[in-house]
């Protein structure tokens, strides 16, 4: 009885939370690594340190599920390109909203 309910406590494979990192400098990259995978408290780990760093989060179960199938310092193949980009376009608009904010700042402290 007590081994059924701990069965039922765990979370099947396909439920648990998936997270990738990756990392793509344009300047130095010839496509996006992934810098680490995992599920459960490992994946749970990888969020914990992008929040606690101010990285962006993008969710998508299916894009984390396909790329944590690939193996970590690698680079993304070409047949996932499409599917990162969306990735990578969220964060550039980020990046852009955030110097925005920036400028906006610091234009108001300079007229006080």
């Amino acid at each position: 009885m007590a081994e059924e309910k701990e069965k039922a406590k765990a979370k099947p494979a396909a439920n648990r939370r998936t997270a990738v990192a990756m990392r793509y400098d344009v300047e130095t990259d010839k496509a996006p690594l992934i810098l680490a995978s995992g599920r459960g408290a490992i994946a749970d780990e990888i969020l914990r340190v992008a929040e606690e760093n101010k990285i962006p989060l993008y969710e998508n179960r299916d894009l984390a599920n396909i790329l944590a199938k690939l193996e970590i310092d690698t680079e993304i193949p070409a047949q996932l390109y499409v599917l990162v980009a969306e990735v990578l376009f969220f964060v550039y608009k980020l990046d852009r909203m955030a110097e925005k904010r920036e400028k906006l700042i610091k234009r108001v402290k300079e007229e006080k």
